[in-house]
C-alpha cells in the first residue's frame, strides 16, 4: 500500500441498512418514512460488504437508516461485524428500544448507540420528527439503554425552528446519562432541500460555534462535537488566539476526524441500502456500486474521492483560506447548494487573508480606473 493510500483508510463507515423508518423528520437526508425501500442487501450480502470493507480496514461502521431497529436480521448482521474485528454501532431514533432489543445489543456486543434529540421538549422535539410521541420515545429509549450499561451519544440537529432551544437540548442530553453530544448543522439533502429557508444564517452559525467553544472548555461530563460544521476548526484556533489562551478540545479527539473539519472521502464515508458509495451521508450523487465494483477500488480510485482528498482542487473563498488544512468546508453543503463539491462552504462568513488582500487590490484598481 502506499504512503498516499495508507494517509486516506476509513476509520468510520456508515451503512444505510435500510430506507425505511417510523418517523417522518422534517430534514430527513433519505426522506424516510415507513413506505421507503428496505434495499436491496440480503443477510449474505451483508456480510461479503463487510469482508470487503475489512480487505481495506477496521472501521467503526454504523448500522444506520431509515430506521435500522426495523431490519429483521440487524443484530445478525451486527454480530458478523463484531466476530471480523469492527466496531459495530448502532444509529438509531430510539424510538424502538425495548429490553429486549438491549439485551440483543449487548449479545453483539454494539460499542456505541447513537439517540436523536431535537428538542427539550415534547413540543419542540416532535414537531422536527413530524411525529407526536417521538420525545417520549425517545427519552424512554435512553433510560433503557442506561439501565443496561449500554453507552450512547445524542445526535442534535437544527434549523431555525429549534435554534433558540440549542442550550436546552445540550442539558437534556446530558441529563440522560448521555456518553457525548453530537450538534448538527443541516446539510439540505433529501428532505431538508424543502426546508432551505430554515437553514441556520451564517452569521448565526458562527455565534452557535462560538457558543459550543466556551461551552466545551467548561465541560466535564460529556464530551461534545459539532459535526457537519467544519469551520468550528477555524473558530476555535481564532478564539483562542484571542483569548491568549491554549484550549484542549476532549470532543475532537472523540472522533475520527483527528482534529479537522469535513472529512468526507478522507476517513468516512456512507454506503446506501442499494450498494451505493458516497463521500459522506449527505451527498446526492454516489461513486459506484459495491455490488458491481469492490469497495477497496472505489475507495482508493473514485474521482471524486481523490479531488475531495485534494484541498488544491477546491475554489472559491475556501480554495484561498489559510485554514483549508484543518476546516475544508462542508463538501455536501456546497454540492447541495452550487452544484459543485469542490465550491466553497455556502454557510461560511469568513474572508480569508488572500481573498481579503485580493479584493483590496482589485477595489484599489477600481477606484484608480
Amino acid at each position: 500500500m502506499s504512503a498516499k493510500n495508507e494517509e486516506f483508510i476509513p476509520k468510520w463507515l456508515a451503512w444505510e441498512t435500510t430506507q425505511r423508518c417510523n418517523l417522518k423528520c422534517v430534514h430527513c437526508r433519505c426522506s424516510s418514512d415507513m413506505l421507503s425501500s428496505e434495499g436491496d442487501f440480503s443477510t449474505q450480502e451483508a456480510f461479503q460488504l463487510i469482508d470487503d470493507i475489512c480487505e481495506v480496514s477496521k472501521p467503526v461502521m454504523v448500522l444506520s437508516g431509515g430506521e435500522p431497529l426495523i431490519r429483521k436480521d440487524i443484530f445478525e448482521i451486527a454480530r458478523y461485524g463484531t466476530s471480523k474485528g469492527l466496531r459495530m454501532c448502532m444509529a438509531t431514533n430510539g424510538t424502538l428500544i425495548t429490553d429486549e432489543v438491549c439485551r440483543k445489543m449487548i449479545e453483539a456486543d454494539i460499542k456505541m448507540v447513537s439517540l436523536s434529540l431535537d428538542g427539550s421538549c415534547a413540543a419542540i422535539h416532535d414537531d422536527f420528527r413530524a411525529s407526536p410521541g417521538a420525545f417520549a420515545g425517545v427519552v424512554r429509549g435512553a433510560e433503557t439503554l442506561k439501565r443496561y450499561g449500554i453507552k450512547f451519544l445524542i445526535n442534535s440537529s437544527f434549523t431555525k425552528r429549534n435554534q433558540h432551544d440549542i442550550g436546552a437540548t445540550f442539558k437534556t442530553a446530558k441529563s440522560l446519562g448521555a456518553t457525548a453530544w453530537y450538534m448538527f448543522m443541516i446539510v439540505p439533502t433529501g428532505r431538508g432541500e424543502d426546508i432551505m429557508s430554515e437553514l441556520i444564517t451564517k452569521e448565526d452559525y458562527e455565534e452557535i460555534l462560538s457558543w459550543h467553544y466556551q461551552q466545551e472548555k467548561i465541560e466535564n461530563e460529556i464530551l461534545m462535537r459539532p459535526t457537519c460544521a467544519p469551520h468550528y476548526y477555524r473558530i476555535v484556533p481564532q478564539i483562542a488566539k484571542a483569548e491568549g489562551e491554549k484550549f484542549k478540545r476532549r470532543s475532537l479527539t472523540f472522533s475520527t476526524g483527528g482534529g479537522k473539519g469535513c472529512i468526507a472521502a478522507q476517513t468516512i464515508c456512507l454506503i446506501d441500502c442499494f450498494g451505493n458509495l458516497k463521500p459522506c451521508s449527505y451527498f446526492h450523487s454516489s461513486v459506484g456500486n459495491v455490488k458491481q465494483v469492490k469497495f477497496k477500488d472505489l475507495w482508493f480510485n473514485s474521482k471524486v474521492f481523490n479531488e475531495l482528498r485534494d484541498f488544491k482542487k477546491y475554489t472559491g473563498k475556501c480554495g484561498e483560506c489559510e485554514y483549508i488544512n484543518v476546516c475544508g468546508g462542508c463538501r455536501a453543503r456546497a454540492d447541495a447548494v452550487y452544484g459543485d463539491y469542490l465550491a466553497e462552504e455556502p454557510f461560511c462568513n469568513y474572508i480569508p487573508v488572500k481573498t481579503r488582500k485580493r479584493m483590496e487590490k482589485e477595489a484599489a484598481i477600481n477606484f484608480v480606473k
